[in-house]
């Protein structure tokens, strides 16, 4: 799982990008702050639609104790005490080379260029999530920043960095500042903390009156802690289960009352922090498909097992004497596997219509699936970066689980069994389409939005045996040049995939197949987390193509009705489907584990409420809607 940051929320809007220090603690030299003059203009915004991650891959902290020098980050970022005293006595060596006019220039730009190793987006301001080059020895710099800083300072280009390359273009401001180029220019320094498009609290996603299909919606439950996943038990209830990143899952009522005691509470065995961006903690909940007669249902968290940090799926059963609580005593363990990275968990655990338990684990972090010569992801030996597929049935005596025969690789030496599909990167919400409820078509079909790295993000349908490309391919684009060109990838391109100029992470979704709908029967319905933009599939039964069309939220009267809105917090984490098939999904405003901002909304087509001639059913759907309302 992949949070932006609200750093307002620790503060920085209080504290200038580059507060100076004291003068007293530099002899007497004084100097000025490149950015302070953009702090002074009211330029100064905190960054909230960003991807923030340390240099090690792990989510940014606040520091224990304050930092003295980089205390543009003492609120939150990625640096110790410790590390912040290594990055003075940096400075200090450095600027013992010049002399008081030295100082009164370049003292800000080596204090701004140091500091952002502390900075809560350090790993893309130093490119390290490309794995085919070293991390940069400075961060990206914006063109216009960094033209600046070479006609002024660039005589410390070489103290700052060791890097040859660097040196070798410093004689040449265009060859220099290019260098520093970031390929996602989102993330150049400075224009990370004060471009408005993408630093503004957005908060709500509005109508584009043009080209998109026009959706209203229902607020369904509100005040929840990034809730990760919504789903139901199939047990006739109808009753919805709500869980919370920190290890919480609430019972909801048809009327959509919450009760007050949870169903499941192991918020002291999640691993999760406060701090926005940890992709670690309560990621998947899904019942048995006969939960209704053996009460038993799967979750899917991270845990830290001494130093160590793993992804856990646990059987649990429910209370013999309460349908609303859990038994917390009788969890099982079904599968571990080590994290050797703290992002790119998977999350997702579901059954398909085979009665297997999916499990969806991603590569295991850091950035281009380093681990190993060709990666985890397709290196089939390995449970990380896969689809896995194991049954669960009759496991009450013997083993926790059993292999499907049928796996595809249960026959090929060094493979895992569990390994039903290979080669993803990081997939983030999966779903089993119904069917058309009328012909069934579609039934079955496993869709998974998997999150891409720099450029794209796709939508996968997943096949036995089959492989999704990562790291050789991220979306329809090469990653991983030579393993691109291997002969023997033999791999499946998605049905879709998007630019980062749409989002840069993508939320899979369902395939419609309610009652309440019928203009939405088929579409695939998804969304990005990123930016908050909301998007449709639709299959060209000719050709075999998937066909992209924007949703967007419906304007002036079209969501005139009682109990309807047109807006929803930016940040879309998941989707779910009801007991009918009806489709919701789950947002939040501030992405934090602890920030109760996140908001349960169910779809709702307009069209379905205004006068009947405005309705738009295809001509199948009018012709047959009796039967379609006796299979509802």
């Amino acid at each position: 799982m992949r949070y932006a940051f609200f750093l307002v929320l620790h503060g920085l809007l209080l504290n200038p990008p580059h507060p100076p220090i004291s003068p007293s603690r530099i002899c007497g030299k004084r100097w000025h702050s490149p950015f302070i003059g953009l702090y002074l203009l009211g330029f100064w915004i905190a960054p909230v639609s960003l991807h923030p991650q340390c240099l090690d891959f792990k989510p940014p902290f606040k520091p224990q104790e304050d930092l003295q020098f980089c205390a543009m980050y003492r609120n939150f970022g990625c640096c110790d005490s410790a590390k912040d005293q290594e990055l003075m006595s940096k400075f200090y060596k450095i600027m013992d080379n010049f002399d008081n006019y030295g100082y009164a220039n370049c003292a800000g730009y080596v204090q701004d260029l140091l500091c952002q190793e502390c900075s809560p987006y350090a790993a893309h301001l130093f490119d390290a999530e490309d794995p085919s080059t070293p991390i940069r020895t400075l961060p990206g710099l914006c063109p216009d920043y960094c033209s600046q800083f070479w006609l002024k300072c660039r005589s410390t280009i070489t103290l700052l960095s060791d890097d040859l390359q660097l040196a070798q273009a410093e004689p040449d401001q265009v060859h220099f500042c290019q260098h520093l180029e970031l390929e996602d220019p989102d993330y150049c320094y400075p224009h990370l903390l004060s471009n408005e498009q993408l630093t503004q609290n957005l908060g709500h996603v509005l109508a584009d009156p043009e080209g998109c299909l026009q959706l209203c919606l229902e607020e369904v439950a509100n005040g929840l802690r990034n809730p990760l996943a919504m789903v139901h038990a199939n047990d006739g209830t109808h009753r919805f289960f709500i869980a919370e990143q920190v290890g919480l899952v609430w019972t909801y009522l048809p009327d959509r009352s919450k009760l007050e005691k949870p169903f499941l509470n192991i918020t002291k065995a999640v691993l999760t922090s406060p701090w926005e961006g940890d992709e670690r903690g309560f990621l998947g909940l899904t019942f048995h498909p006969n939960y209704k007669y053996n009460g038993k249902l799967y979750v899917y968290y991270s845990v830290e097992i001494g130093f160590d940090e793993r992804i856990r799926v646990s059987e649990f059963r429910v209370s013999p004497g309460d349908m609303n609580e859990v038994d917390h005593a009788s969890e099982r363990i079904i599968l571990e596997v080590d994290e050797p990275a703290s992002n790119h968990n998977g999350g997702m655990v579901m059954f398909a219509d085979d009665g297997y338990l999916y499990i969806f684990t991603g590569d295991g972090g850091m950035a281009g699936d380093p681990f190993g010569k060709y990666g985890n992801a397709q290196n089939k030996s390995a449970l990380l970066g896969k689809v896995l597929r194991i049954n669960v049935d009759d496991n009450d005596r013997g083993p926790l689980y059993r292999i499907p025969s049928d796996n595809p690789f249960v026959h090929e030496r060094g493979a895992r069994p569990e390994v039903y599909a290979y080669g993803v990167r990081n997939m983030w919400r999966c779903s089993v389409d119904r069917g058309d409820p009328l012909t069934k078509e579609g039934k079955g079909r496993i869709f998974c939005g998997d999150v891409g790295q720099n450029k794209f993000e796709e939508i996968d349908i997943i096949e036995k045996g089959r492989n999704y490309g990562w790291r050789a391919k991220e979306g329809f684009s090469c990653y991983d040049k030579k393993l691109c060109a291997n002969s023997s990838l033999d791999d499946v391109l998605p049905i879709y995939a998007y630019p980062h100029k749409m989002g840069k992470s993508v939320t899979g979704g369902y395939v419609y197949r309610g009652c309440e709908y019928p203009n939405l029967n088929g579409m695939y319905i998804f969304g990005d987390f990123m930016s908050g933009r909301m998007m449709n599939l639709q299959e060209n039964k000719n050709t075999g193509q998937w066909n992209y069309h924007e949703i967007c939220m419906g304007i002036g009267l079209t969501c005139a009705f009682p109990g309807l809105i047109n807006n929803y917090y930016q940040y879309i984490i998941s989707f779910a489907e009801d007991e009918a098939g009806e489709l919701y999904f789950m947002s939040t405003g501030v992405p934090s584990a602890t920030s109760p901002t996140g908001v349960v909304y169910k779809l709702v087509d307009p069209s379905r409420w205004q006068k009947p001639s405005i309705t738009v059913i295809d001509t199948l759907l009018k012709r047959d809607k009796d039967k379609i309302s006796k299979t509802c």
